[in-house]
């Protein structure tokens, strides 16, 4: 009976070891891979942007090429000022919506987006000379059928003729509402305008049965709820609550930028 308890007791320990050990391994395997997924993840953010702007290429070197053609900026989303506070290398506005000292609760007909809190401050991408940039690359994101989708929206330096829009992060059903990945719908929104004479308010929507106008695309086939989701970020996002301010400073609606 003895010997019984010690090979029990013998067992448990060897388990004990082994959890210490494994545990040892991954934790210490997180903190050497940490600094290469953060630089994974910022390559990524990089290509993104230059693939809406339409200035990627495969093989070609992405920080190199974003350094040398985009400039960062953090920008005051009440009053589309451009601040310092913020360093655009580092500002994150993922982790700023979660704070509520940098963010603010949404609520109602307000929340048109589905994101709960909002930052106060938002990065955006400005290509070419930052004071006359020939396009705006903004962040957005929003509620879809199944989740948050987040992405890329690509204007002239107008400030109201968008030239791109891609999702790098969804969980929309294939062939359905993932279809905001195919290239044949991503085009669609090459030159439709957001606001009509100078106004404020986002006239862009999908619509069903054909867009006839330059402030529609064709909706998602079968995808309604995605489709109204994309409707609703970019109505959030190109408000007065988004970057209505800021992109009104490019389209005459305030002093120059």
């Amino acid at each position: 009976m003895m010997a019984g308890n010690n090979s029990i007791k013998k067992t448990l320990m060897v388990a004990l070891a082994l959890c210490i050990v494994c545990s040892v391994v991954v934790s210490t395997a997180a903190v050497v891979l940490q600094p290469m997924q953060e630089r994974n993840q910022e390559l990524d953010r990089k290509s993104n942007i230059l693939q809406v702007a339409e200035i990627y290429k495969p093989g070609m070197d992405v920080e190199a090429a974003f350094d040398k053609l985009i400039t960062s900026r953090v920008i005051n989303l009440k009053t589309g000022e451009y601040t310092e506070r913020f360093d655009p290398q580092s500002y994150n506005q993922f982790e700023a919506a979660k704070d509520p000292a940098t963010s603010r609760t949404l609520s109602g007909e307000e929340d048109k987006a589905g994101i709960g809190r909002e930052e106060m401050y938002s990065t955006v991408y400005l290509v070419g000379d930052p004071k006359d940039p020939r396009q705006i690359v903004l962040p957005i994101r929003g509620q879809g059928l199944w989740g948050l989708m987040r992405g890329f929206l690509a204007l002239k330096g107008d400030g109201n003729t968008i030239t791109g829009l891609s999702y790098y992060s969804h969980s929309e059903t294939p062939g359905l509402g993932g279809e905001v990945d195919n290239p044949r719908w991503k085009a669609k929104w090459d030159g439709k305008e957001i606001y009509a004479d100078k106004g404020m308010e986002p006239e862009i929507s999908l619509v069903k049965g054909g867009a006839e106008t330059k402030y529609e695309v064709d909706a998602l086939s079968g995808a309604t709820l995605t489709s109204r989701g994309v409707t609703n970020m970019l109505h959030f996002w190109l408000s007065e609550s988004g970057f209505g301010p800021y992109l009104a400073r490019f389209h005459g609606n305030s002093e120059g930028a």
